[in-house]
């Protein structure tokens, strides 16, 4: 045999030394079939491989693939097969597949593929799939191929169903996993259809294969464009939504349970609950799917093998999915999916897997931090804890500090959403991103901070420096021109979720704002940041969190030297006072010849989350009026004094709410107070009879008092 494979190759030395010294296409095409055939035998090795390319390089196969003259007796592709075969040869080496001259070869790999195909030519279609598996591979390949077309190429050789058909649909599964959106965004019809296929050939499987296609169809699943845009789309997640319950209904192995559990998360992922139907069969799979999960949980989390452990992180994700969107059905109350029955039981069958995941994260040790289960984990609890505050509550105290502890080494770690080159190909799944922790622990940490217990674990473990440095990096995302991989709203929406930890901390722990050096560089943040948000009516709400908080904290912090009228704090209040000023405005009373106060026109789409924020923005205000004596210049100054002055003299006073007349009272009594220029303007405005009208007894009684305290000679 040794002697055999010697023979062979000095064989192949002596027709490489031909095809460098042929003289003419006759003795080159006879050493060229010996080396064609010494490679498809298998006989090549990356030395000899390297030598044939020295020999021939790329010119060569790019002639035989142009040829349209093959030799005498030969089949009309004997040349176009030949080159093919020396091309999948180079292939094999990494380098020479990422080749310009392989990657402009795509458009004729994507022809061959949509040839005709008889027994003469399957060797080409082989080394077809050869070459664009080893393309795929490299780092341009899968860009090429994209824009190059071979996604619509791999779609039809696979619907075709001719040879090799398989290997078309192994290689979208690869392109799909790297560059997912660009694919649907190019290809859409022709994947869509692939996807009609795939999800029919799955509800009517009967055996192994119903099991093997839920390892496929996930891949297959896009986020956009959704399913339910059109009606192909939407019958396709229908024939996966029963072949689904067909499946989860019948009694499974672990090794055909798993993979339908993916799937399904794969669906939740994409479309949350909108693709199970409304009534009583959909209701029970949801209930099913949410309770397979929990068990999986439980009998995985609560007595952990390190060995068993490792293989099934993967369904242990998809089993987090399909609890969140547990959490998120439970609660819904518009056009429920679940009756009132089955989310009680729901709920109760959660904690009990949610006290499992608690039971596991105690046991991590810190060598295993990096492991993203463990974020997996912790995200689904951040889940459970910002909408379930009852349950676990001991539970949830003695893991606090671990929380915090591992949200602040991956902050530290990542700085995620500043600065990360975007990947060359955006792939909307499982990118690669620095985690950010914190932004799922925001809502429950801020349920927290108002309770007495955890709050205490939480300022004992450093969550306000934390918050303070992660308030600060996520306001630069969004004040940055740059593109973040985080979307805007999550930015905004953890900015907001802060902001509203820290009133819980302003309120119920004074004493910590004062001494914690935290809270001054926060304050310090909220004086420049207030001015440049407020403008951008469409972050309103976000506006006015920082308002109040700000207002809140100076009340807090009066002898910061920040505050002592200079340019950034008196920015801060003249936008805070903008923020106020321009909630309320006149408007025809229908009931009345009148006008009526009603909310200003920009506001109300956001009244509801706000409205709230701005009554404690007004009651904050009124407590800062004492304590700056440069304040009331400033409020004058924004003719605001002015404004609500006039626009209480015009409405009729039956319009405006108790709460609200309180509301400006308390500011007015404060301005009254300590200005007497305060106290000129609103007596100028008739301010004595609206005041009566209004049943504003305070400020009455303040506007008759003479000299004394609204005299003082800062306010003029």
């Amino acid at each position: 045999m040794a002697s055999d494979s010697g023979d062979g190759h000095a064989t192949l030395k002596r027709c490489l030394g031909v095809l460098r010294d042929a003289r003419n296409d006759s003795e080159q095409f006879a050493a060229l079939l010996l080396v064609t055939k010494a490679v498809k035998a298998g006989e090549v090795d990356a030395k000899t491989r390297r030598q044939i390319f020295d020999a021939i390089g790329f010119t060569f196969p790019t002639r035989l693939l142009t040829s349209r003259q093959p030799p005498a007796g030969c089949p009309p592709h004997t040349f176009r097969a030949l080159g093919l075969t020396l091309l999948a040869c180079f292939c094999t080496d990494p380098e020479l597949a990422g080749h310009s001259q392989i990657l402009n070869k795509i458009p004729t790999f994507n022809e061959i593929l949509l040839s005709p195909c008889d027994s003469d030519s399957t060797s080409m279609v082989d080394d077809v799939y050869q070459c664009l598996s080893a393309v795929l591979a490299t780092a341009r390949g899968p860009r090429e191929l994209v824009t190059k077309g071979t996604v619509s190429a791999l779609c039809q050789a696979y619907l075709n169903g001719g040879h090799g058909s398989d290997r078309a649909l192994t290689l979208l599964v690869g392109l799909l996993a790297i560059a997912e959106a660009k694919c649907w965004q190019r290809d859409a019809p022709q994947l869509l259809a692939v996807l009609s296929k795939l999800s029919g050939d799955f509800l009517k499987a009967e055996d192994m294969t119903k099991f093997e296609l839920c390892e496929v169809l996930p891949h297959f699943i896009p986020l956009s464009p959704p399913l339910t845009e059109n009606s192909e789309g939407s019958e396709c997640l229908c024939r996966l939504y029963k072949g689904l319950a067909d499946v989860l209904g019948s009694k499974l192995s672990q090794s055909q349970r798993d993979p339908a559990l993916k799937l399904a998360a794969g669906l939740v992922q994409a479309y949350g609950a909108e693709w199970i139907p409304a009534g009583s069969a959909g209701s029970k799979f949801l209930a099913l799917l949410v309770n397979l999960a929990c068990v999986e949980v439980r009998l995985t989390l609560e007595e952990p093998d390190p060995m068993e452990m490792e293989g099934k992180k993967e369904v242990m994700t998809a089993c987090y999915v399909l609890m969140e969107m547990g959490i998120q059905e439970c609660l819904r109350e518009e056009n429920p999916l679940l009756e009132n029955v089955q989310k009680m039981q729901l709920m109760r069958i959660m904690e009990e897997a949610f006290g499992a995941v608690i039971f596991y994260l105690r046991q991590v040790k810190q060598e295993e931090l990096q492991d993203p289960f463990i974020f997996a984990s912790v995200r689904v609890l951040g889940a459970w804890m910002a909408e379930e505050t009852s349950s676990l509550k001991q539970e949830i105290c003695e893991l606090l500090p671990f929380l915090v502890d591992y949200a602040r080494k991956l902050f530290k770690e990542g700085s995620p959403a500043v600065s990360l080159p975007q990947a060359e190909l955006d792939s909307t799944k499982g990118s690669a991103l620095p985690q950010d922790a914190l932004r799922f622990l925001l809502p429950g940490f801020c349920h927290l901070t108002a309770e007495d217990r955890p709050r205490d674990i939480l300022i004992s473990e450093g969550a306000p420096a934390l918050l303070c440095e992660y308030f600060l990096q996520q306001w630069e995302v969004l004040t940055s021109k740059s593109t973040a991989p985080a979307p805007l709203t999550s930015t905004e929406m953890s900015l907001q979720t802060v902001c509203g930890i820290f009133l819980n901390l302003v309120v119920t722990a004074p004493d910590l704002v004062r001494r914690d050096k935290t809270f001054s560089s926060l304050m310090d943040v909220l004086l420049t940041s207030l001015p440049l948000l407020l403008p951008q009516k469409h972050h309103l709400v976000l506006s006015a969190n920082v308002a109040t908080l700000g207002l809140m904290m100076a009340r807090i912090l009066k002898g910061s030297p920040a505050l002592q009228g200079t340019k950034s704090a008196e920015k801060f209040f003249g936008a805070a006072i903008r923020f106020l000023s321009e909630a309320h405005t006149a408007q025809a009373d229908p009931s009345s010849d009148g006008l009526a106060m009603v909310v200003s026109p920009t506001y109300v789409s956001a009244w509801d989350d706000i409205c709230e924020l701005w009554f404690l923005g007004m009651q904050a205000l009124a407590g800062c009026i004492p304590l700056f004596p440069w304040l009331p210049h400033t409020i004058l100054q924004a003719h605001w004094l002015q404004g609500l002055s006039q626009l209480l003299s015009r409405v009729v006073p039956s319009s405006v709410d108790f709460e609200l007349v309180t509301a400006f009272q308390a500011v007015l009594v404060e301005l009254a107070r300590a200005s007497e220029q305060c106290r000129d303007v609103i007596l100028s405005h008739h301010g004595t009879e609206w005041a009566s009208l209004y049943g504003m007894a305070a400020l009455e009684q303040c506007l008759a008092e003479q000299g004394g305290a609204s005299s003082n000679p800062g306010g003029k």
